[in-house]
């Protein structure tokens, strides 16, 4: 029904019209509606850069080993040419090009024609029908909660291939790994540019679209907010967590059989990266459902940044640190091994359980313990762009009473173990540190924005009762 009606204002409603009578009553959800020198500077400048970083890191470790300074050195000193770089990186090819066209494909089956049967016998997992969080327009999405079962399936054929079969070799991934990153780029730039395209011709939704009047702006940050073909695909979903972090383990599974098939063994670091980031790709598929009431399908639209991002960027850059043990088997220390596998779980605990007592005060309104005690709450009111009145609570018990992000911070924690697993001797696995806490730092301020437009005072109070955003005294 939502789909009917949002047609219909579609054709009603030009682009601009509808920007400036939602601006005002819109104005503290999603992206911006007007936009500055500076954002606009930022997001031709990711537009720029974001490709050639994710280019020059995997280059680096299949012409330079991981170093991120020879081939600048090589260049500034004549020893080669950027041309002579380019001609050695592999280009696209057709076992590439079969490859990555039958894993989406298979993903994308997976996703809408198979419904969620592991909701039924494994306890505690809600999967199957859920609904989103209300949009700006106050509608209230539908989605298909089945990414565990696609994990699980894709995983068990993987695992089905490795020891009984042989249709392929497990180090498939790490062989055409450059080739590859050309198809994702591919699917990237069309699935944002036909976003972009529906946003303004056949949008979802026409009350949830937002122009800025502004090509690349739109163009990065999406028009729509949650663009759907049919009833069940969503892009933002689907994009989110598959193909990109169904594909997270499988490369780092690659990867672990690139570094067996190589040097005879499988190092205990490999075996850390490996298990420490399943742990994080479990942990977002079991909690699938709870991901609807995120920063990423609540307020971000449908652009270049996730569309490219969750093709390109996830799958390329957050495996760095099994990609560099490939080309250096680094063999932990007892102690260190120790130590990194303790961080890495101590940041998931602290994650996962400050995520928990969010989701438990949400969907009891309230109505709980937190650390044994009935949680303090601030109450608040907000308006939806259709005028509506919301009411809600903003939670200043446990976790969320010690810092405002503090399951950031166990984030942050694990992206850290991930890093020190790679030891010291190149800065390339630290890139990934960099990268979440620039980040999620990022988040934090774009988070706490958008919620002192909408909550006004009430949002003044949270941050006089809870002053600090990641480190208690510090941050």
């Amino acid at each position: 029904m939502a789909a009917k009606s949002l047609h219909d204002a579609s054709k009603t409603k030009s682009p601009d019209r509808i920007a400036n009578s939602r601006a005002a009553t819109q104005g503290q959800w999603g992206r911006a509606w007007e936009v500055d020198w500076f954002s606009l500077a930022s997001v031709i400048a990711l537009l720029f850069f974001a490709p050639f970083i994710v280019y020059y890191f995997i280059m680096a470790c299949d012409q330079y080993s991981c170093s991120l300074t020879a081939p600048v050195l090589d260049v500034a000193t004549g020893r080669a040419r950027l041309s002579d770089i380019w001609a050695k990186t592999p280009s696209v090819t057709k076992k590439a090009a079969q490859l990555y066209t039958l894993w989406v494909t298979f993903q994308v089956l997976l996703y809408v024609a198979l419904p969620d049967f592991c909701h039924k016998f494994l306890p505690g997992y809600v999967g199957g029908v859920q609904e989103g969080a209300v949009t700006p327009a106050g509608v209230v999405n539908k989605y298909e909660i089945n990414g565990l079962q696609a994990w699980l399936i894709t995983h068990l054929l993987w695992f089905a291939n490795s020891h009984f079969q042989s249709w392929f070799s497990p180090t498939i991934i790490f062989d055409n790994w450059i080739p590859l990153l050309w198809c994702a780029n591919i699917l990237g730039y069309a699935v944002s540019t036909f976003a972009m395209i529906k946003g303004y011709f056949f949008p979802t939704n026409a009350k949830d679209c937002k122009f800025t009047g502004n090509f690349f702006y739109n163009y990065m940050m999406g028009i729509e907010f949650n663009p759907r073909i049919g009833k069940w695909f969503d892009f933002k979903l689907f994009f989110n967590g598959r193909p990109g972090i169904v594909a997270w383990t499988l490369i780092n599974l690659s990867f672990a059989a690139k570094q067996q098939e190589l040097y005879g063994q499988v190092t205990n670091a490999m075996v850390l990266v490996n298990v420490l980031q399943a742990i994080y790709v479990l942990d977002f598929f079991w909690n699938e459902a709870w991901y609807l009431k995120t920063i990423d399908i609540c307020h971000d639209h449908f652009g270049w940044y996730l569309g490219w991002g969750d093709c390109v960027w996830l799958p390329y850059l957050y495996t760095l640190q099994g990609l560099y043990l490939v080309y250096h088997p680094v063999q932990l220390s007892t102690p260190h091994a120790v130590g990194v596998l303790l961080l890495g779980l101590l940041g998931y605990c602290i994650f996962r359980m400050a995520n928990h007592q969010k989701d438990l005060f949400r969907r009891t309104d309230g109505r709980c313990l937190i650390w044994g005690r009935k949680p303090k709450v601030i109450e608040c009111t907000y308006t939806s762009a259709d005028g509506q009145k919301h009411h809600s609570k903003l939670l200043v018990s446990g976790f969320w009473g010690v810092a405002r992000h503090l399951n950031y911070t166990g984030d942050l924690m694990g992206s850290l173990a991930y890093c020190l697993a790679c030891g010291g001797g190149h800065l390339l696995p630290y890139f990934y540190l960099v990268y979440m806490a620039i980040l999620l730092t990022h988040r934090c301020v774009r988070d706490e924005h958008r919620c002192a437009s909408k909550y006004g005072s009430n949002w003044e109070r949270y941050t006089a009762a809870v002053p600090h955003r990641l480190l208690p005294g510090v941050f």
